[in-house]
């Protein structure tokens, strides 16, 4: 896959001008998917590893400097992940405002402190009670399994696999929090926090009243439990600087936050068939603040995001279909939310769109099934 990466980047600069943003996305797809992997690689690996170093740690009550680095190597990678994925997600869809630098070092230290409060926590409590540490992690993974699944997520191609994916982001939830729903997810999120934070003291104060008071010191166990209590502390201060200063929507808190996410799309306007394509290309620019801000009165209202459809277009008039070049019928409703393997079609269309237009001086269009009248999108509005 890195390879594919590579390549398709490397095409992107050596093509003809027309072809560039071809490759370009092919390229953005490509590192999404990378992302999405590495991620889940991540909390799989890396993050059962730092528990269990910590967890050594605190029971020999040393700390050798490949054990310190091995730890600490894996604290930043999980937390450089989470803010690695995010950024590449907005990057390779249209309707997302992308994340500023300043934006994603921000999130790596909110996910940084967060996940390694975390850690510590499940590193003191496992350290006394191995046996009811198990039972805790298994219980809290089933718990958030079943709240992400009653969430009705749409990633995957079937039932099944939807579940399976479900049950191994319940997996990154133990640590962490994840988005994997489109809309407002502050009361998600704060619900999260607040049973992060239960379970987070509830861990370090049965190992503040349990632990070997042989091997740690009363000053070291103090210290302990304030670097626990400080270093989730400073991730939800991180993560309040990113959602209201460096969120790519603006600020989320405060009386001029949007809260949503995603967007409906705006009425067809009379007159306008509804099979017409009325999307612009992707080399219009992404929608500034001032467009989002909206009316006053509406700040509780959706409003887009990035106006794929303008509202309201200058001249009303009818319009007759576009009929030339060829067209690409799916025979499918068209997601909302495409998700990182949703284009396990979009592969194979993307593969035909390339192959059509060496044979068609036209770019092709594409058609979903829609309750009413078929809706076009041109080519590439089907994003990861």
């Amino acid at each position: 896959r890195y390879l594919r990466t590579l390549y398709l980047g490397l095409q992107s600069r050596w093509q003809a001008e027309h072809r560039r943003r071809h490759f370009y996305w092919r390229m953005m797809f490509e590192s999404a998917d990378i992302s999405m992997l590495r991620l889940l690689e991540t909390f799989l690996k890396s993050a059962p590893q730092l528990v269990l170093q910590l967890s050594i740690m605190v029971q020999q009550n040393s700390i050798e400097p490949l054990q310190g680095l091995s730890a600490s190597a894996s604290l930043v990678s999980l937390a450089w992940m989470i803010a690695s994925y995010q950024k590449v997600l907005r990057d390779s869809r249209e309707d997302k405002m992308p994340m500023s630098y300043k934006g994603a070092v921000v999130q790596i230290l909110w996910h940084l402190f967060t996940i390694a409060a975390r850690a510590i926590a499940f590193a003191l409590f496992a350290s006394v009670f191995q046996l009811y540490f198990g039972i805790f992690i298994v219980t809290h993974w089933c718990i958030m399994t079943f709240w992400i699944i009653q969430g009705e997520t749409d990633f995957c191609m079937s039932k099944w696999e939807e579940i399976i994916y479900n049950m191994v982001v319940g997996i990154i939830y133990i640590f962490c929090w994840f988005n994997v729903k489109e809309g407002r997810s502050r009361y998600r999120m704060c619900i999260y926090y607040v049973i992060t934070l239960s379970e987070n003291a509830a861990l370090t104060v049965l190992w503040f009243l349990y632990y070997d008071r042989k091997t740690t010191s009363d000053f070291d166990a103090l210290i302990l439990v304030c670097v626990v209590s400080s270093s989730f502390a400073l991730g939800i201060f991180f993560m309040f600087i990113y959602y209201c200063l460096l969120h790519p929507n603006g600020p989320m808190f405060g009386p001029h936050s949007g809260g949503c996410i995603f967007r409906q799309r705006p009425a067809p306007v009379p007159g306008s068939p509804t099979d017409a394509v009325t999307s612009p290309p992707r080399s219009l620019p992404r929608t500034t603040g001032g467009e989002r801000e909206g009316a006053p009165g509406e700040r509780d209202s959706c409003v887009p995001v990035f106006q794929v459809r303008p509202c309201a277009p200058p001249a009303p008039a009818a319009r007759a279909p576009r009929t030339e070049g060829p067209v690409i019928r799916i025979d499918l409703p068209r997601k909302k939310y495409p998700a990182w393997d949703a284009h396990f079609i979009d592969r194979r269309l993307r593969k035909t769109i390339l192959a059509l237009e060496y044979a068609s001086p036209t770019t092709p269009r594409l058609q979903y099934r829609t309750p009413g009248a078929p809706q076009e999108v041109l080519e590439y509005e089907t994003t990861v």
